[in-house]
This record gives C-alpha cells, sequence and structure tokens, in this order.
C-alpha cells in the first residue's frame, strides 16, 4: 500500500517560516521525483516545486520562487519543503506528490501517488 503523509503545517504570521515533511512508504522512493502542490479554497491545485530522483534538479512555481526550497532524503523516503517569508497569499493545503516520470512537470495529471496534505495559514 503506497502512503505519501505530510507534516508540519499550521499557522504563522507573515514573514515566518514552516517546513513540511513528507515520509513515502510502499513504493521504491528513489525511483520517484517528488512535488509539491497547494490548493486554496474555490482555487486550482497550483503546482509549488518539484525535485528530481537525485536532487540533481528543483523547479518551482512563479510564486515562490526565492522563498521556498525543496529537498529529499532519499535514506529517509522523505521530501522536504522549507517556506520562508510566507505570505498571506500562501495559505493552502500543501500536497505532496510522487511521479515516476523523468519529464520534469507541473502537471498533477502526471504524478501518480498524492498525500492527504497538511494545512498552511499565514495571518497578516
Amino acid at each position: 500500500q503506497v502512503q505519501l503523509v505530510e507534516s508540519g503545517g499550521g499557522l504563522v504570521q507573515a514573514g515566518e517560516s514552516l517546513r513540511l515533511s513528507c515520509t513515502v512508504s510502499g513504493i521504491t522512493f528513489s525511483t520517484y521525483a517528488m512535488g509539491w502542490f497547494r490548493q486554496a479554497p474555490g482555487k486550482e491545485r497550483e503546482f509549488v516545486s518539484r525535485i528530481s530522483r537525485g536532487s540533481l534538479h528543483a523547479t518551482y512555481g512563479d510564486s515562490v520562487k526565492g522563498r521556498f526550497t525543496i529537498s529529499r532524503d532519499n535514506a529517509k523516503n522523505t521530501v522536504y519543503l522549507q517556506m520562508s517569508s510566507l505570505k498571506p497569499e500562501d495559505t493552502a493545503v500543501y500536497y505532496c506528490a510522487a511521479d515516476l516520470g523523468i519529464q520534469t512537470t507541473g502537471d498533477p495529471k502526471k504524478y501518480d501517488y498524492w498525500g492527504q496534505g497538511t494545512q498552511v495559514t499565514v495571518s497578516s
């Protein structure tokens, strides 16, 4: 059974930081690229970041470039999202996802497995 479990969400003030984690089981983690997405109420799911299998390549959505950093630890089957300088518009449910494909993509339909999400709320 494949499981992706996000943690680390919470309520913070604007300008503060949070680190999200996503621990994966049931798949060979190192063979999957990992992504983070977010979805705010009434909005479509938005690409946040993606990291390749060996951490050589990381991509970011325009709205988070320079503020968020993705990383992974293949020994721990975990991917992280370090979020800094948080803004109220970052408020959303954040999801991690696994993609067996090798082509970099921010299209959520290309991802094979998803977590249940963790809420991040940024107050002004």
